[in-house]
């Protein structure tokens, strides 16, 4: 019986030998733009040098970490001793049997012809640092999310031999410096050219459309927005298919993502804390493109989230403006949307004016919704505000109405798309920002509270008193009333001491400024530009300008 049981072993051993012996990965034949990913991250794993490094790939997902890292792998594995890719180390490790598998994998990966077997986490890190101590190795470790999954693969760099390469792909950037991994590479987007490229690989089997669907693919392309993934999925879903069902597809996009494409960009969604949750989606909804000191001052704990959605690539920050890929928008959009399919009311951001006419029509609004950006310029039917329509509103803390085509653009008679009656009132209470060019009203609602109110823009507005009610307003800090032709004069004492800006250029009936302007001691900008009738100023002011 011994006997047989030691033959089954040395069998078993031998086959294990044979599979573990040293093989490309496979990877696509359709890889566009992979010189200049390989050219950037061979100066980093410097193939030559004798030193252990870890070096990190990261990126949105969807943006080909995993095949650039497989290219890599495939390229400098016969250089190592021992060779081990172990892919979808998130999925793998979410209980304690599959980060042990994981460790197994790995150790039978470097140790050749051997079936070994670990009893726990800590056995496993053990013989991990034991046997590869020595060991020259190319470790792999795909699609990482958390910390812990590198404290039991490749916990430290003395862990491997000498000229060992550890690589890291993830989605986060800030895990890899909680690793002290000090090279790191991101992937990004697909410039057009090589999108279009790709494209036409996976569409056509060519480097160049069709002739009947050279439009139709542009549109496809743009809407990809250089995500290989996305690239790819729409590629080789239309391969075959005639420009009726081409045409049908790129219609459906516009109102339904790619479910592929979502599931792999939501991946990088979940995990967020609260306000970084609350922080992903504002972004998504209302402020991409904005400068990332704005949106800091309007969202709460934003300073210490921005980073975070940075590091996990959900967001990018270009000369202190946050960008967001098309598609994360779109995801985080329908994020909102899957809340209460078909019932906006009980969504927390509208920002689609039909969805919001909807709301506002049936007085379906309710306390769940944060946000309201309401673009006049994209509007199709006559606006109705009534006070109850906004009513039940009562976690309103983001309440913007504008024109993108600039509201100069709509004076006359198209200013009647929106209608406010007088003694138009709304929930005011935690309103952190309320931006309402041409704001119709002389006054603010005689309810209006602002307590929370930290920038209020009333540009183009009909407003003629502001604020005569002394009332504390200490977390404001953006005051925007220019072109108000009908203001005549700001009595606003003392009760905004934490002004940083004021913005009161071209009001043109304004004659008189009030002294308190000149003790607010975090004022750094001030506007009285083209305010023809103001015949003197406050002595206090006057160093301000």
């Amino acid at each position: 019986m011994g006997y047989e049981t030691e033959l089954i072993k040395d069998i078993t051993n031998s086959i294990l030998k044979e599979l573990n012996s040293k093989l490309p990965l496979h990877v696509s034949d359709n890889m566009v733009g992979m010189n200049y990913h390989l050219e950037e991250l061979n100066l980093l794993i410097e193939i030559e040098s004798n030193d252990v490094r870890m070096i990190g790939i990261y990126g949105l997902g969807g943006v080909g970490k995993t095949i650039i890292s497989k290219v890599v792998y495939n390229n400098i594995f016969n250089l190592f001793d021992s060779s081990i890719f172990l892919g979808n180390v998130r999925e793998r490790s979410q209980n304690y049997e599959g980060r042990l598998k994981l460790q197994k994998e790995l150790l039978n990966g470097a140790i050749k012809g051997k079936n070994m077997e670990i009893n726990s986490i800590e056995e496993g890190i053990h013989l991990i640092k034991q046997r590869l101590c020595s060991k020259k190795v190319l470790l792999i470790l795909d699609d990482v999310n958390k910390s812990e999954q590198l404290e039991f693969l490749a916990g430290k760099l003395g862990w491997f031999g000498h000229s060992s390469r550890i690589i890291i792909t993830t989605r986060d950037q800030q895990l890899l410096k909680e690793h002290e991994v000090h090279r790191s590479y991101e992937v990004k987007c697909l410039d057009y050219d090589k999108s279009f490229q790709l494209f036409c690989q996976h569409a056509f089997k060519q480097n160049i459309p069709e002739k009947d669907f050279i439009d139709l693919s542009e549109g496809m392309v743009k809407y990809a927005n250089g995500l290989p993934l996305a690239v790819k999925v729409l590629g080789s879903s239309l391969r075959g298919r005639n420009v009726l069902q081409w045409e049908s597809a790129l219609q459906k996009l516009k109102t339904k993502p790619i479910g592929k494409v979502q599931k792999a960009l939501k991946i990088s969604f979940e995990g967020l804390e609260e306000a970084q949750l609350t922080l992903f989606l504002d972004i998504a909804c209302f402020f991409k493109g904005c400068h990332e000191s704005e949106v800091i001052r309007l969202v709460e704990d934003a300073i210490n989230n921005i980073e975070v959605l940075s590091k996990k690539s959900l967001i990018t920050l270009h000369y202190n403006t946050i960008w967001m890929h098309d598609l994360v928008q779109e995801m985080g959009k329908d994020i909102v949307r899957g809340e209460h399919p078909k019932m906006p009311g009980k969504w927390s951001r509208l920002w689609d004016p039909e969805d919001i006419s909807l709301v506002l029509r049936s007085n379906t609004g309710t306390k769940d919704i944060e946000g309201i950006f309401l673009d006049m310029s994209r509007a199709r039917v006559v606006m109705e505000f009534t006070t109850e329509a906004f009513s039940k509103m009562k976690g309103l803390r983001l309440f913007k109405v504008y024109w993108s085509c600039g509201f100069t653009n709509h004076m006359g008679g198209e200013r009647t798309e929106l209608h406010v009656p007088e003694g138009f009132e709304f929930p005011s209470y935690g309103l952190r920002y309320l931006h309402w060019e041409g704001y119709p009203l002389e006054s603010l609602p005689s309810n209006f509270d602002g307590e929370n109110l930290v920038e209020l823009n009333l540009k183009h507005s009909s407003i003629k008193y502001f604020w005569q009610r002394e009332k504390l307003r200490e977390k404001l800090k953006v005051l925007k009333l220019s072109t108000c032709h009908q203001l005549t004069y700001m009595q606003c004492s003392s009760n905004m001491p934490n002004l940083e800006e004021v913005n009161i250029e071209s009001c043109g009936s304004l004659k008189k400024v009030d002294s308190w302007i000149g003790f607010l001691n975090n004022l750094t900008s001030l506007d009285l530009s083209l305010c023809q009738k103001i015949e003197k100023l406050p002595r206090t002011i006057q160093g301000l300008l």
